[in-house]
């Protein structure tokens, strides 16, 4: 898939655990997991938003776009 999901990276930087984001987002840490996996087929908007207040990052810090070779 050439949607890369960088949320593992991200909750590094900030030195945050999924259970902690996933409480302060208010899904729950398996949605988070499926989420670092990139086993998911979309995220809300609405998600996303929470996701990024809570990391202090934009949502281009958390997704990423690699075309197939």
């Amino acid at each position: 898939m050439p949607i890369v999901v960088n949320l593992d990276v991200m909750l590094a930087k900030r030195k945050m655990r999924s259970k902690e984001l996933s409480e302060i987002v208010g899904i729950t840490e398996q949605n988070i997991s499926l989420l670092k996996s990139g086993k998911v087929k979309g995220v809300r908007f609405d998600t996303l938003e929470r996701i990024c207040e809570a990391l202090g990052c934009q949502p281009g810090d958390i997704l990423e776009y690699q075309p197939e070779a």
